[in-house]
């Protein structure tokens, strides 16, 4: 088992008019390390393709994580799709990316755009296996991983964007491998790198799509662990327990809490410098402390984080303002997001008397309520999380 883990990230936009999108990812992890990955294409759109694709990325992924052979797979599929009364046939195309112990992936395609691979921050080509399975004629590929390998997985409404505006015959792959191969040199999260590509569709089709567009992004990285204290021990005495242990892990330290930051401070032998810069209104500026690499405000600036993570693991509309701003929420947001994959919060129990004021809208049970929100997304996001309470 090596350090690499996997980043996956994936967006969508639906048909102009529909509701419902026509494409779906399913994404199955496993204890080993081993991940599935399934885009599928719904035929048509609006809610007949939603369950078509629904379907089909639910069966395949479910049954290749137990080790069923692929034409077992894709022979289930056959027998289970209906049959569409208007075209006479019953398939939703589907693009499945397997990791297996983050060693190795195994790429087969039907029918949807060939997945871009990027590697060294270039557009690479890789070999094909052409086979025919249940009167379907299916590519297979088997790569050994390394680390920043970049994978892009996309439906058919990617490359159709722009068609008849733009373009008069849409907007060609390997013009999308162009335009990912510059955004992936950026470092962004797989998230991020989706949102680029269905956001840059979404302009060419005018804002008005004329096929469900989905991109799955899935980027190999290193294992980058990371820390965050947040909050006073209930109890006085645990004051240096709880600083030894947070100091004394691997990785990146976020301190959250003037109180706390206070208390971390004494503990290193120094003092904490306030900043001046304040970057927005609805976000409290940071601080310093020698041996930190990130002090902020407590309840607000975890709050405002939270909401940002709720927002990138749907729209992810608010990506651009948590990149580039300088404020502590949109640093934490950098480091939690896209640098962090195990993360340790380490969270005290003591009650502050400033938040008791029934005329503030903050109080004890709020605070452990974004400990636990805020866990639950960056589980979500694929993090390893564990919480420490004192």
């Amino acid at each position: 088992m090596n350090d690499l883990c996997a980043d996956i990230g994936y967006k969508s936009i639906s048909h102009f008019g529909e509701q419902l999108c026509g494409d779906h990812v399913d994404v199955v992890e496993q204890d080993d390390g081993s991940s599935v990955i399934v885009l599928a294409d719904g035929l048509g759109s609006g809610v007949k393709a939603s369950i078509l694709s629904t379907l089909t990325s639910k069966i395949i992924s479910t049954m290749l994580a137990a080790g069923l052979p692929l034409e077992e797979c894709v022979e289930t599929i056959a027998a289970t799709l209906p049959i569409c009364h208007e075209r006479g046939v019953a398939y939703s195309t589907f693009t499945i990316i397997h990791l297996m112990n983050n060693e190795s992936a195994e790429l087969i395609q039907y029918d949807n755009p060939h997945i871009i691979f990027i590697r060294d921050l270039a557009v690479t080509d890789y070999p094909k296996t052409e086979m025919t399975i249940g009167g379907k004629r299916i590519f297979k590929t088997v790569l050994k991983l390394r680390e920043n390998d970049v994978f892009v997985a996309m439906s058919d409404g990617c490359p159709h964007a722009g068609l008849g505006r733009v373009y008069n015959f849409g907007w060609k792959r390997e013009d999308i491998a162009e335009f990912m191969e510059a955004a992936a040199a950026g470092g962004y999260t797989a998230k991020n790198l989706a949102t680029m590509l269905i956001d840059e569709c979404s302009r060419l089709y005018g804002g008005e799509p004329g096929d469900d567009a989905t991109s799955c992004v899935v980027k190999i990285r290193k294992r980058e662990p990371m820390n965050i204290l947040f909050g006073p021990p209930a109890n006085k005495d645990d004051c240096s327990r709880m600083m030894s242990l947070f100091f004394s892990k691997e990785g990146k330290h976020i301190i959250c809490g003037g109180t706390t930051s206070s208390i971390a401070a004494k503990w290193l032998g120094t003092t904490v410098t306030a900043s001046l810069d304040f970057t927005r209104s609805d976000v409290p500026p940071i601080a310093y402390i020698d041996g930190v690499d990130l002090v902020t405000e407590g309840v607000i600036t975890v709050n405002k984080v939270l909401e940002y993570a709720n927002d990138y693991l749907g729209e992810n509309r608010f990506y651009e303002e948590w990149n580039y701003q300088r404020d502590g929420a949109s640093l934490i947001s950098r480091l939690l997001f896209e640098e962090a994959t195990d993360i340790n919060f380490y969270v005290g129990r003591a009650v502050n008397p400033a938040h008791q004021n029934p005329e503030l809208p903050i109080n004890f049970s709020i605070k452990m309520n974004l400990v636990e929100e805020l866990s639950k997304c960056l589980k979500n996001m694929g993090k390893r999380i564990k919480v420490s309470y004192f």
